[in-house]
């Protein structure tokens, strides 16, 4: 890996670490990156790289929400104690997690065969842009109406462990739109939320939650394919990985900690006219330049 190779992966795990826990997402920003500052890597390396590189961001909400996720412990007489409350709120990302299961490997295939031009052969950047684009605008237009609607409304759910068993399905059911690139999973859950009534804090609280499974087993996923379809890692690739992996991790930290601060005081909104403007950008570069 060159040097710059090594600022490209550099670059991409910075993208990673700010868009993966704000509601622009990261899969979008990812695949725009690389058409305009490509990896010298194969199509199929890359398309394990920029989900596996969500390794990093977990790692990130594991470090800072640690004592709210294990929900093992000691009493005060250091003797082993189960937290059964923190169990409870794993069943209910279980739970969540079924929807999204369950289309992801009836249908992730089939997506990107399509917006890989699979489908019609040379529409491969045409089809990703478009639907990139159009997914910003769609949801960018999304949260701005249900911020405007939820300012005339009283939050139902307060707090995470408030969200009940049908909430959690019902967050599941919405995190599937993120199967789309250009939606994002963390503003598809935030969304399905806020349409419930559950509070912007709570919403957020729970999306770091249900990453982790989520983002593990598709990261997993993604390897094993590759693996399948007889492809190794070597030497250069093991390094983009680490480093992507490492970069998004140490941003992923600060993006965390500054969205929970912000949330607590603003709303979602400013997110959804920053994903409209760029989806509007992305059209405009497409049919004035391509």
């Amino acid at each position: 890996m060159n040097f710059i190779e090594f600022l490209k992966v550099v670059f991409l795990g910075i993208v990673e670490g700010i868009t993966e826990w704000l509601p622009i997402s990261s899969t979008g920003h990812m695949l725009l990156v690389d058409e305009f500052m490509q990896l010298k890597e194969s199509e199929a390396f890359k398309e394990m790289f920029f989900v596996v590189i969500q390794l990093g961001a977990i790692m990130a909400v594991v470090l800072l929400f640690w004592k709210r996720m294990w929900p093992f412990g000691l009493n005060e007489k250091k003797a082993p104690v189960i937290k059964k409350d923190i169990f409870g709120m794993w069943f209910k990302v279980v739970v969540a997690c079924i929807p999204g299961a369950v289309i992801t490997l009836a249908f992730d295939d089939a997506i990107e065969g399509f917006l890989k031009g699979n489908t019609f052969p040379g529409t491969k950047v045409m089809l990703m842009a478009v639907v990139i684009a159009l997914a910003l605008i769609f949801y960018g237009v999304g949260f701005i109406l249900i911020e405007k609607w939820n300012k005339k409304r009283t939050p139902r759910v307060t707090s995470m462990e408030e969200i009940t068993y049908k909430d959690a399905l019902l967050i599941g059911l919405f995190q599937v739109l993120s199967i789309i690139p250009g939606t994002s999973r963390s503003g598809s859950t935030i969304i399905g939320g806020l349409c419930i009534r559950v509070s912007r804090v709570a919403a957020a609280d729970f999306t770091f939650f249900l990453a982790v499974p989520v983002m593990l087993g598709y990261s997993l996923l993604k390897v094993a394919k590759y693996f399948l379809d007889g492809f190794v890692f070597s030497l250069p690739q093991i390094w983009i990985l680490l480093v992507g992996c490492l970069v998004a991790f140490l941003v992923s930290i600060v993006v965390i900690k500054f969205l929970m601060n912000y949330i607590k005081k603003n709303d979602f909104a400013v997110f959804g006219w920053y994903r409209i403007i760029l989806g509007i950008i992305v059209l405009a570069v497409f049919f004035l330049f391509m």
